[in-house]
């Protein structure tokens, strides 16, 4: 997937969580995954991407995705 459209569907997630907070534990692991296949390709991640790993690695431990 190409990494522009993994950052439209990382937002469209993102804004979930506001809109549906009783999900948000399988929106997070959804999001781990999808950070995943951004670093995948190779390219940096946008500052406040960075930014909100860390706040959800440190909320769910379990929904982040592992360090390479």
């Amino acid at each position: 997937m190409a990494f522009e459209s993994l950052q439209a569907q990382l937002a469209m997630l993102i804004n979930q969580i506001n809109t549906q907070p009783e999900d948000v534990h399988e929106l997070y692991e959804r999001i781990a995954q999808m950070l995943g296949e951004l670093k995948a390709t190779g390219q940096p991640l946008p500052a406040d991407l960075v930014e909100f790993e860390k706040r959800m690695e440190a909320e769910f431990p379990k929904a982040a995705p592992k360090k390479a």
